[in-house]
């Protein structure tokens, strides 16, 4: 119980200080900074699929090659 009431004292001294330091420009800050990171990574996600879609392509090419290729082996009973 002791540790609930100090966290709960904790945090309002916390949003008090939040408060008196600037607390609206902070956020305003955070909120600018969010969202041309939420802008960067919706390019690095585009590029990502393109990618992975070339990537793909690649490989399906050269399983089915392979397996075009090489004989299979059989197993012989015992």
């Amino acid at each position: 119980m002791i540790k609930f009431i100090m966290g709960v004292i904790v945090g309002i001294l916390l949003f008090f200080l939040f408060i008196y330091f600037g607390g609206s420009k902070t956020m305003k800050k955070v909120g600018e900074e969010l969202t041309d990171t939420g802008k960067k990574m919706e390019v690095m996600e585009q590029i990502i699929k393109k990618e992975k879609g070339a990537v793909e392509k690649d490989v399906k090419r050269r399983i089915l090659r392979e397996d075009k290729g090489t004989p299979k082996k059989t197993e012989t009973p015992r």
